[in-house]
């Protein structure tokens, strides 16, 4: 739901208490989890608006993220190639390495499921992520690590930079979304409602 004062209307400022805001927005995305639990089934249901790319980054999700599980498993059914983001250092770049739907995993530097270190470093064309909101000028809310951030600012200065995509629940959409210098714009949105790209 956008609201239509300020950035999230009833939620803490931003700009002057981003903690409060990231825990604000993390409550909101836990409710629209709890009320939307096959989210992740009509997420996948839309994947043939996304953009087209032969190897995709997708995550594993964690708490209340809307879980691209089945999307993953319907990209690899039709041949796509798949990696999983990795934490390798708290100020490093992400490693994105092959990954398919069952295989194993272990925890990365973050302790979040990652493949194992002998799978293939790949970069992928397409890269989708999740996030606490989003705006209508690509404003993305991360978790506040700012690993992919330093990663696509990196990826952003290839001659062919890949696209980034959020997953999200359309009622994370908020007003506006407070960009830092550094903050990455996504280049879409994927919810369970559809696909929209951003100018």
């Amino acid at each position: 739901m956008v609201t239509s004062d300020g950035p999230a209307a009833g939620f803490p400022d931003p700009t002057h208490d981003r903690p409060a805001f990231r825990a604000a927005m993390r409550l909101r995305r836990r409710a629209l989890a709890a009320a939307q639990p096959d989210a992740g089934d009509r997420l996948a249901a839309h994947l043939e608006r996304l953009p087209p790319a032969a190897s995709i980054a997708v995550y594993r999700a964690i708490g209340s993220e809307i879980d691209p599980q089945p999307l993953a498993v319907a990209l690899a059914a039709r041949g796509r190639s798949l990696c999983l983001p990795v934490v390798v250092a708290r100020d490093a770049p992400l490693l994105f390495r092959r990954w398919g739907p069952g295989d194993v995993l272990e925890a990365d530097a973050a302790g979040c499921p990652a493949p194992l270190p002998l799978a293939e470093v790949i970069r992928p064309d397409l890269i989708l992520v999740p996030l606490l909101a989003f705006d209508a000028r690509g404003g993305r809310l991360g978790q506040g690590g700012g690993f992919y951030d330093r990663t696509l600012d990196g990826l952003r200065r290839h001659p062919s930079p890949p696209g980034f995509i959020g997953l999200a629940f359309a009622g994370q959409e908020i007003a506006a979304v407070p960009m830092a210098s550094h903050d990455q714009r996504l280049d879409g949105v994927l919810t369970e409602s559809g696909y929209r790209a951003f100018p």
